[in-house]
C-alpha cells in the first residue's frame, strides 16, 4: 500500500459510498419483505404509502450511491496507480542502472505495466469491497438478531463460509496459478515482444517459426497452470451460492417454527427473516474476487519490490558535477551484461567532436560497451572517465544530460509526435522538432499527418513502420542536450541506401547533421564504405570473464 500512496480521506469516502450503496440494498430488501406481506393483509392503502415511497427512494438512491462509489473507488485506484508507476520510474531512473538492464524486456514490461495495474486493482476490487462487506454483514446479523437470534447465528455462519472459506479457496487457486505461470508468462511476453518488433529479421534468419513456437509453448504452460488451479477456484465459486441457500433455508425453517410456536412473531417478521439474508450476501459475494485480487497484488508487489531493491542497491558514485567539454575515455574496458560473458579489452579516446563506429557480430558486446560508456552498466574490467573523472565519481543525476545512450528499441509513447521528441528534452518547440525531423528524412511524413506534430501515434510504435520508428528515435537523439551521443543501430530497418547515407552523415562532422563539437558513436552491424569516421572499433567477445 505504500507504493500506492493512498490518501485515507479518499479511501474512507469510497468505503462510505460503498456502504451507502449496499446499505440501501439491505434496507430495500427488508422493507420490500414487510411491504409485500403487509399488502397481502389488504390494509387501508394509506397505511402503505410511506413504505411505497421509501421503496422507490431506496431503489433510486441505490443506483445513485453506486455511481458515487464507482467514481470514488476508481479515483483512488487511478491516483494510486499513477503514484506507484511514477515512483517506480523515479527510483529506477535515479538508482542502479543495472536494475532494469539485467531483466528480460518482457519481464521489465510486466513489472512496470501489469504488476502496477494489479496493485491499483486492490482499491477497486479488494480494499473497498472487503470494508463494505464487513460493515454490511455485521449490520445484517445485528438486524436479524433483533428479530430471531437463531436466524442471526445461521446467517453469521453462512457469511463466514462465503466471506472467509470461499476467499481462502480463491486465494489459494490464484497463488497456485501465479506461482506456476509467472515465469512462463514473462518468457511469453519476451518472445511476443521480440516477434512483434523483429518479425522481418527473424524470418530472414529462419528463426521466426521457432520463436513463435516457443511463445506458443510458454502460453500453453500458462494455460496449464490456470487449469491446475481450476479445482479450488470452482469450490470457491460454489461456496457462496451454497452458503446463500443454506442461510435462506435455515432462516425459513427457524422462522416457520417460531411463527408456529411464538404468537409474537408476525408474518412481516417472517418475510424479513427470509429475504434479508439474500441482500446480506450481495456484499459477501464480492469477497472471493477480492481475495483473488489481493493474492495477485501481493505477488505483483513482491516482483515490484524486488525491482526496487535492485534499483536501490548501493552504487559507487560521487557528487562531482559534470561540467567539462565532454572528453570520454575508456582504458582496458571490458563490458557485458550482469552475470554474462565480457567483451575483449578496449581502449577508446573520444575527444569532443569525435566520430567513431563500433562494429561486430551479434552478441559480441557492442550494446553493452556503449551502455558501459554511458554509465548504465558497471565495467567488467578497466575504467571509463569523463573529462578525467571516473564515471562512478560523477553526479549520476547530471551524467545522462552529458552522455546519452539511445537504444535501438527505445519506447515510442502513445502520444503526439512532438511529445515523443520531448522525451529527450522537455523544452523542444515546434521549430526545433520540425528541423530535426527534416534532417532525418521525416519532414514529408509529418507534413502529411492529420495534425502534424500534434498527431497522436495511436498504439505507440505500432503507428510507425520500422524505418519511421528509427528515424523518429534518431531525431529524438539529435534534440537531446547530451554532448556525447551513443547511438545503438540508428539506421536498422532502413533500406540499404538510406541507411548508408544517414550513417555517413552521422560520422562526418562537416555534414551538419550533428554539431561538429558533439561526439558521435555509432553501433552498427554493417558500416558502409566511404564514411568519415575517425576510428572504426571492432568488438569481439573474448574469454568467459563474468560481467559484474
Amino acid at each position: 500500500m505504500t507504493l500506492l500512496e493512498l490518501e485515507p480521506r479518499r479511501v474512507l469516502v469510497a468505503v462510505a459510498a460503498g456502504v451507502a450503496t449496499l446499505g440501501a440494498a439491505l434496507l430495500l430488501s427488508g422493507l420490500s419483505a414487510w411491504l409485500i406481506i403487509r399488502a397481502w393483509q389488504m390494509p387501508p392503502v394509506l397505511d402503505l404509502t410511506v413504505a411505497v415511497v421509501a421503496v422507490r427512494a431506496l431503489g433510486i438512491s441505490r443506483g445513485l450511491f453506486r455511481y458515487c462509489e464507482r467514481l470514488a473507488t476508481h479515483d483512488v485506484g487511478l491516483r494510486g496507480t499513477t503514484a506507484a508507476r511514477a515512483g517506480l520510474y523515479r527510483r529506477l531512473a535515479g538508482g542502479d542502472p543495472a536494475a532494469s538492464a539485467g531483466l528480460r524486456r518482457g519481464d521489465l514490461l510486466a513489472r512496470t505495466g501489469a504488476d502496477v495495474d494489479a496493485l491499483g486493482d486492490v482499491v477497486v476490487r479488494a480494499l473497498v469491497p472487503i470494508a463494505v462487506a464487513i460493515v454490511l454483514s455485521a449490520a445484517a446479523v445485528v438486524a436479524l438478531a433483533l428479530i430471531s437470534p437463531p436466524t442471526a447465528a445461521i446467517l453469521a455462519v453462512a457469511l463466514l463460509v462465503a466471506g472467509v472459506l470461499a476467499p481462502w479457496l480463491s486465494a489459494r487457486a490464484a497463488a497456485r496459478a501465479e506461482a506456476d505461470g509467472a515465469d512462463a508468462r514473462a518468457r511469453f511476453a519476451q518472445d511476443a515482444v521480440t516477434v512483434l518488433d523483429h518479425a522481418a529479421e527473424l524470418r530472414v534468419a529462419g528463426r521466426l517459426d521457432a520463436t513463435v513456437g516457443r511463445a506458443d509453448a510458454e502460453n500453453d504452460t500458462v494455460i496449464a497452470a490456470t487449469d491446475r488451479a481450476a479445482a479450488p477456484a470452482a469450490f470457491a465459486e460454489a461456496a457462496t451460492p451454497l452458503a446463500v441457500g443454506a442461510a435462506v433455508l435455515g432462516s425459513l425453517l427457524v422462522g416457520i417454527t417460531a411463527f408456529a410456536s411464538d404468537p409474537t412473531m408476525s408474518p412481516m417478521s417472517l418475510g424479513i427473516l427470509v429475504l434479508l439474508p439474500l441482500a446480506a450476501f450481495e456484499a459477501a459475494g464480492a469477497l472471493p474476487a477480492a481475495a483473488l485480487t489481493l493474492t495477485r497484488a501481493r505477488i505483483a508487489a513482491g516482483r515490484i519490490t524486488d525491482l526496487l531493491d535492485r534499483a536501490d542497491r548501493p552504487v559507487p558514485h560521487g557528487a562531482t558535477p559534470v561540467d567539462g567539454p565532454g572528453h570520454l575515455r575508456a582504458t582496458g574496458l571490458r563490458s557485458g551484461w550482469p552475470g554474462g560473458r565480457a567483451s575483449s579489452a578496449l581502449d577508446l579516446d573520444l575527444p569532443p567532436g569525435a566520430r567513431v563506429a563500433i562494429v561486430g557480430a551479434s552478441g559480441s558486446g557492442k550494446t553493452s560497451t556503449v551502455m558501459t560508456l554511458a554509465g548504465l552498466l558497471p565495467a567488467a574490467a578497466g575504467t571509463v572517465t569523463l573529462d578525467g573523472v571516473a564515471l562512478d565519481e560523477l553526479d549520476r543525476t547530471q551524467l545522462p544530460r552529458h552522455v546519452g545512450f539511445f537504444a535501438e528499441d527505445a519506447h515510442i509513447f502513445e502520444t503526439s509526435v512532438l511529445e515523443n521528441l520531448r522525451v529527450a528534452r522537455g523544452d523542444v518547440d515546434e521549430t526545433d522538432a520540425t528541423a530535426a525531423l527534416d534532417a532525418v528524412g521525416l519532414g514529408e511524413w509529418v507534413s502529411g499527418l492529420p495534425e502534424g506534430l500534434d498527431t497522436t501515434l495511436a498504439g505507440g510504435a505500432r503507428a510507425l513502420s520500422g524505418g519511421q520508428r528509427r528515424r523518429l528515435l534518431l531525431a529524438r537523439a539529435l534534440l537531446s542536450p547530451a554532448q556525447v551521443l551513443l547511438l545503438d543501430e540508428p539506421t536498422e530497418h532502413l533500406d540499404a541506401d538510406d541507411g548508408a547515407h544517414l550513417q555517413r552523415l552521422l560520422l562526418d562532422r562537416d555534414a551538419g547533421l550533428v554539431a561538429a563539437d558533439r561526439t558521435v558513436v555509432v553501433v552498427t552491424h554493417q558500416l558502409p564504405a566511404g564514411t568519415a569516421a575517425d576510428r572504426v572499433v571492432e568488438v569481439a567477445e573474448n574469454n568467459p570473464l563474468p560481467a559484474r
